[in-house]
């Protein structure tokens, strides 16, 4: 049998903890233990490990799940230990915010990762030797693995079990937990771009006027003709409020709306082509998949509200 090893400390997210004891704790192929120093405080729950964090050295593969505080250092035996795991040849993948954890010890180091996209930005300023990408759903190293928030952390555990067994098997687990098979790691994160909240702000008007009027064609100049400023400030206001220009912010709340008509409607790629002021399906396709990751069909079936 597999043994895959959780790696519990305090503060660790219940959310993630749990995932991984589904889907690899209830196993016939898996020998799964939760490994810590000590009793572990997981949000309002008390766990009481199986072994000490030294078991980790003996698994096949280590699990490190996130944790709520990210401007805390991980313990330092917690990352001594998967360190040691992970030189005795144990393949570590982390969920969410576990990913603090394995750059602090060093794996990420030159490699591909990821983590929550409200933290990408803290990953990348802290280890700069880390490749952080904020826009996929988890990354696959080989013997180290790294996944995006809650439900990324599902998509990257029933990952492994396809790895270890076949799709037969993921497909079991999948079913059983009632949760989409399979999604591709490169899939994005299905994060909307952030607008400005504060009602005094230049773009607090202007954006519900866009997001009303996302089936018209709109320029550059329409924009700032409504906001009543010239293009070039409407450019620097946009950079300063979403970290993006205009016609990119455009572009992602046409596709968000695109997302939202997949997810609750019938309607077929024409017509949500046309609805979100993309004009043909084969443009529609294309900014998509760029966008997203992949095909609005594929999208459908995958997030279609029951």
């Amino acid at each position: 049998m597999h043994a895959v090893a959780l790696a519990a400390t305090d503060g660790m997210l219940s959310f993630e903890l749990t995932i991984a004891t589904e889907v690899f704790g209830d196993h016939p192929r898996y020998d799964f233990a939760v490994c810590g120093s000590h009793a572990v405080r997981v949000g309002r729950f008390l766990l009481e490990p199986d072994h000490g964090l030294d078991r980790l050295a003996r698994a096949g593969t280590v699990i490190v799940p996130g944790w709520a505080d990210v401007d805390a250092a991980p313990p330092a035996d917690l990352v001594d230990a998967v360190r040691a795991a992970h030189s005795r040849g144990a393949r570590v993948a982390s969920l969410c915010t576990g990913a603090f954890v394995l750059a602090a010890a060093g794996l990420l180091d030159g490699l591909r990762a990821t983590t929550h996209w409200a933290h990408t930005g803290v990953l990348a300023a802290r280890y700069p030797r880390v490749t952080v990408d904020p826009d996929v759903l988890y990354v696959d190293n080989g013997s180290v693995l790294t996944s995006a928030g809650k439900a990324a952390a599902m998509d990257l555990c029933l990952h492994l079990v396809r790895a270890d067994h076949g799709p037969a098997a993921a497909n079991d687990v999948a079913r059983r937990l009632v949760v989409p098979p399979h999604r591709a790691g490169g899939q994005a994160q299905f994060v909307t771009t952030p607008v400005p909240t504060r009602d005094d702000h230049p773009l607090a008007s202007l954006l519900p006027w866009i997001t009303a009027r996302l089936d018209r064609p709109l320029t550059v100049e329409d924009l700032a003709r409504q906001a009543n400023m010239s293009s070039r400030h409407l450019g620097r206001h946009f950079r300063s409020a979403t970290g993006t220009t205009p016609l990119r912010w455009l572009l992602t709340q046409r596709i968000r709306r695109a997302q939202e008509l997949l997810e609750n409607t019938d309607s077929g790629i024409d017509a949500i082509a046309e609805a979100v002021g993309m004009g043909t399906a084969t443009t529609l396709r294309r900014h998509f998949n760029r966008t997203v990751g992949v095909p609005p069909d594929t999208y459908r079936r995958t997030f279609r509200s029951q």
